[in-house]
């Protein structure tokens, strides 16, 4: 967002206020004022720089961006552009080091000619009207007149067809500017009537830099551990990097280490995560445990820690399919040569399962009552799938020739087996032997065929595999939109898992031996296998009582009514050829 300047209010830099002054959060202290201190955002400015400078000043902008990159800032410096003057300058302009008669008020949002609309708590036709009929009169004292419309997307239907006129044909005085950070709910005809920026997340790099600036600045001792640990949590927000950085200026007093930081925000130690990682490769389930406790007990959430192990395996896969130029930046010296030293030792088939299992441990923790149980349970599945053969090798022993590997990391996919410790007590250890090379087609050949022709064949085969909360979905959440051989497109209902296109992917690739494809649209497909089953048990009801109705007509039953009046017909059913011979 900006690039610091020292406060011209002069109050001293130590971050401490003078007595009875008011005190400034380092978002607002540091916010910029013109193009030149903004940061991460070269694109726009430089054809904003460009447009002003050939007179080709669109009259409506339309910002958009994650929260805290800029949006209601860049918005005010336009507004103060168009609207700069001082001695010399004529126009609006981009050029603004000093500044000019208006911009002072325009920056602090108290600008008579410069509107700004929250549209979050303005959202009716009604506000917008007001809005028409005001842009009929010039200006009072700036030379244009800025509507500022924040959190556009939050605009009724009413109030956005009301603007629609007024913003195609503006009056010459009139600029329009608008911010929202949900650019997929702004109606296609505002959008084409506006010049769109899309302000960019800005780099941890940049934000590092940024950050130790301003603490030089406010005189404050902080490492760079904490400026990287502070720049990583902000996601590329520099509002919200700035709001931790005032908060460990504040826990840290004197000096903030990344330990300072890490107890804040309740993060864990990389290098110790890697550790982690390494523990639970290993087949160490004792050794996890210990290591996760270690964590939380130095004040690491459970479900922070697994998102930092899924982190962790990112990285560690990134190394192992591009190669080490592709490692995170941001990695020290120590923890790139763990990721590397992990990258070199695992493949990428163990990393993908790794990260599948790490995603669903998340959302286990996140809705667990306990989430450092829930994450126990993670790391214990983690480090038995470690000492599990890949499925290649699991192939190969199903063909009969041979076992897998499961001595060390093999060349299918695992890692290396839990030592006796990691074991249960009584379980017998695993023997390693050797691999035919030219097992995989004999696997290939001895594979039991499944053939798939219909969406009730996969619901078979996963009733078959009792996987009852799959099947349940399947049946209650899904609606077919077309199936195809090892293609299926699906539309997802509401309450639908989030994961269920992944999770019957992969097992229909386990069960067939085949990849499959299970696309989401939204398109509206077939009724649901639930619709379809209840619509026939009504079709079955209605058949019935027609047969029942048909048969109190009989002469036979009616004598039998007459007779006993409080009788009734339960069930019709149709006697077999054998049973009308007797």
């Amino acid at each position: 967002m900006a690039k610091p300047k020292k406060p011209s209010s002069g109050a001293k830099s130590t971050g401490a206020t003078q007595q009875g002054a008011a005190y400034a959060v380092l978002a607002r202290k540091y916010r910029p004022k013109n193009f030149d201190e903004l940061i991460g955002q070269d694109a726009m400015v430089r054809t904003l720089t460009n447009a002003f400078a050939s007179g080709r000043i669109a009259q409506a902008y339309m910002l958009t961006g994650v929260r805290g990159v800029g949006k209601t800032t860049t918005a005010r410096i336009l507004a103060r552009a168009l609207n700069y003057e001082r001695e010399g300058v004529e126009g609006p302009t981009i050029e603004m080091g000093e500044m000019g008669e208006h911009c002072a008020a325009i920056m602090e949002s108290r600008h008579v000619d410069v509107l700004e609309m929250d549209a979050a708590s303005h959202t009716g036709i009604d506000d917008i009207r007001e809005i028409i009929e005001s842009v009929r009169y010039k200006p009072v004292a700036a030379r244009t007149k800025v509507y500022i419309i924040d959190e556009v997307h939050m605009l009724s239907r009413q109030a956005f067809n009301g603007l629609l006129k007024t913003l195609e044909e503006p009056p010459e005085h009139v600029r329009f500017i608008f911010a929202t950070t949900e650019i997929r709910k702004v109606p296609v005809t505002v959008l084409s009537r506006c010049q769109r920026f899309d302000l960019r997340r800005v780099d941890v790099a940049l934000l590092r830099g940024h950050f130790a600036r301003i603490a030089m600045l406010e005189k404050a001792k902080i490492d760079d551990d904490a400026l990287t640990l502070i720049a990583r949590a902000s996601e590329g927000s520099v509002r919200d990097g700035l709001s931790i950085l005032d908060q460990a200026i504040a826990h840290g007093r004197d000096e903030v280490t990344g330990g300072d930081v890490r107890v804040m925000l309740g993060l864990a130690d990389r290098a110790r995560v890697f550790e982690l990682l390494e523990t639970v490769f290993n087949g160490d389930a004792r050794g996890a445990l210990e290591g996760l406790r270690a964590l939380y007990t130095d004040g690491a959430e459970p479900v922070q820690i697994l998102g930092d192990l899924a982190e962790c395996v990112h990285v560690v896969t990134r190394i192992a399919a591009a190669g080490k130029d592709a490692a995170d930046p941001t990695l020290s010296e120590a923890e790139r040569g763990q990721a590397e030293d992990l990258a070199g030792r695992l493949d990428i088939g163990a990393l993908a399962r790794a990260w599948q299992m790490l995603l669903k441990g998340l959302e286990e923790a996140g809705a667990a009552p306990h989430p450092l149980a829930a994450a126990e349970m993670v790391l214990v599945r983690l480090a038995y799938m470690a000492g599990l053969p890949s499925p290649k090798d699991l192939a190969r022993v199903i063909a009969g020739d041979g076992q897998a590997r499961t001595e060390g990391v093999s060349q299918g996919g695992g890692a290396a087996a839990p030592p006796a410790a990691a074991r249960t007590a009584g379980s017998a250890q695993a023997q390693p032997v050797a691999v035919e090379e030219s097992a995989p087609e004999t696997a290939s050949l001895s594979r039991p065929e499944i053939q798939l022709r219909s969406f009730n064949d996969v619901i078979a085969l996963v009733d078959s595999k009792r996987e009852r909360k799959l099947g349940h979905a399947l049946e209650h959440d899904v609606r077919l939109i077309r199936f195809a051989p090892r293609h299926i497109e699906i539309k997802l209902l509401d309450g639908a898992p989030r994961m269920l296109p992944n999770e019957l992917g992969s097992k229909l690739k386990a069960w067939t031996g085949e990849q499959w494809i299970v696309a989401v649209t939204d398109g509206e497909g077939e009724e649901t296998i639930a619709e379809k089953r209840r619509a026939r048990e009504r079709e079955e009801a209605a058949r019935k009582q027609r047969e029942i109705e048909e048969l109190k007509q009989h002469p036979a039953l009616r004598a039998v009514f007459e007779h006993f009046p409080e009788a009734r017909i339960t069930d019709v059913r149709k006697l077999g050829s054998e049973e009308e011979d007797r």
